[in-house]
């Protein structure tokens, strides 16, 4: 009898257990739309599926990589909390990764995080939650010059549905 008791109680306590942590654990959110483009409704997305480098989701961006006419990329982000979109050309490291400018803030983009930094201070690091690399076959080569002009010749049109912020688009971050 001890030893049925003693089992049950470590049943229930294991059960009580996990459900504490089954409460406590982060809910992973459903990767948003996407296709070989990238995410659909967004600014994170190629012109077409040939164009398509990379494109990854952080909790707190969407960003694509795009080649571009003239052999060169193109970075496409979007920060999610209230729509801002930065779409700038992008070179291409030796090791893969991807690096955009924009008035002095750099956007590091690797398989793994998107690091937006100024000078040597890293500003934050953005853990990739969702990442599609190169599409099969080779990679691509390496970036030709980019344009060096970061102003878009035409005023970027709203944000997109898919990427306007909730409540927390008004808390300053």
């Amino acid at each position: 009898m001890f030893h049925k008791a003693f089992s049950l109680s470590h049943t229930v306590a294991a059960a009580a257990a996990l459900t504490v942590l089954g409460l406590a654990a982060p809910t992973a959110a459903a990767a948003p739309a996407a296709d070989a483009q990238g995410y659909e409704d967004s600014t994170a997305r190629c012109a077409s599926a040939d164009d398509t480098v990379l494109f990854g989701s952080t909790d707190l961006s969407r960003i694509a990589i795009c080649k571009v006419s003239g052999g060169g990329y193109e970075y496409r982000g979007v920060r999610l909390r209230d729509g801002a979109k930065l779409i700038i050309p992008a070179t291409r490291s030796d090791d893969g990764a991807f690096l955009a400018e924009n008035a002095g803030v750099e956007y590091l983009v690797t398989s793994k995080s998107l690091v937006v930094s100024t000078g040597e201070k890293v500003i934050r690091e953005e853990t990739m939650v969702d990442f599609h690399g190169p599409s099969s076959g080779p990679g691509p080569g390496p970036a030709a010059s980019a344009p060096k002009s970061t102003t878009p010749t035409t005023p970027l049109p709203p944000p997109l549905p898919a990427e306007v912020g909730g409540s927390a688009a008004k808390a300053s971050g």
